[in-house]
């Protein structure tokens, strides 16, 4: 059986430059924020992942998607470069008190050996962590998906997206996040996705020092994700969370949020996101040839 690695999913230089649009009714919301005048159905969503995937991938190591809304069109219009990966994202999102995902289980409706014969080359979970729900559980899922990736031969990638705790109201993310990374950083995935530390803003060496802290308990390759980082500080987010030990992005916003809604989405995907996301890999190449 062929084994894919991490290295299948980066780019020559060794750093990963991963672009995600597996983003679900969160991206409904970004739509109808944008101004939609009639209600936002699937196949706007559908549509302009496909065309994201058609567009920005030869500019990626790697795409992120999702099968309720784009996995199947994408693989039958061949729409992802030859020189991108593909990931697909193996969680279940489950809505709740007034927000598209209140919890997260493993989606075992995505085939790993479909998802094999499609080419694909890794999977990923998103972990909701919350300081008053049990760790146990987080970490029998995360060893439960991992052992679904390692058996079928996949790449497993888990993104640990921290969440206020259900019962009170103390929350310092910061704080949160770096508790996610001391519970889950060597829970035997070959991949970590993490929030940026200060949601990007503050001084370099701020950032620096929060990830630095960061990188001390992940003992597993780990890139950022772009969700709340505002779109023109991320390429310093990327250098800065790299020179910290990082190995790049895998993000979603920080490319293409600015065009959502926008007429002519093709050609803005082409002049706006495009440059952003070959910019960005840049950095990494850079930021990796300097180890």
């Amino acid at each position: 059986m062929s084994r894919y690695t991490i290295k299948d999913i980066t780019r020559a230089s060794g750093g990963f430059a991963m672009l995600a649009v597996d983003q679900r009714e969160a991206m409904r919301l970004m739509f109808a924020a944008a101004g939609a005048t009639t209600p936002v159905n699937d196949q706007v969503l559908t549509d302009f992942k496909v065309n994201a995937a058609r567009i920005l991938s030869p500019y990626a190591s790697a795409l992120l998607v999702d099968q309720q809304f784009c996995y199947r069109q994408i693989v039958e219009q061949n729409a992802v470069a030859s020189s991108c990966a593909t990931i697909v994202a193996a969680d279940a999102f489950i809505p709740g008190n007034g927000i598209p995902v209140d919890s997260v289980t493993i989606d075992h409706s995505v085939d790993p050996q479909q998802v094999k014969r499609d080419g694909g080359k890794a999977l990923k979970l998103l972990v909701l962590w919350r300081s008053d729900e049990d760790p146990q559980q987080r970490l029998e899922m995360v060893r439960t998906f991992n052992q679904l990736c390692h058996s079928n031969g996949l790449v497993s990638i888990i993104e640990p997206v921290v969440r206020p705790p259900r019962r009170g109201d103390k929350f310092d993310r910061d704080e949160a996040i770096i508790d996610a990374a001391k519970e889950l950083g060597d829970s035997g995935a070959d991949l970590y996705k993490v929030e940026m530390p200060l949601a990007g803003r503050g001084s370099q060496q701020a950032l620096l020092n929060a990830s630095q802290r960061l990188n001390a308990h992940i003992n597993m390759p780990w890139v950022i994700l772009s969700s709340g980082v505002d779109e023109k500080l991320f390429p310093r987010a990327v250098r800065v969370a790299m020179s910290a030990g990082a190995s790049g992005f895998l993000a979603g916003r920080a490319v293409w949020s600015s065009v959502i809604g926008l007429p002519d989405t093709e050609m803005m995907l082409r002049d706006v996101a495009a440059p952003k996301l070959q910019r960005l890999g840049e950095i990494v190449d850079e930021m990796m040839a300097r180890r």
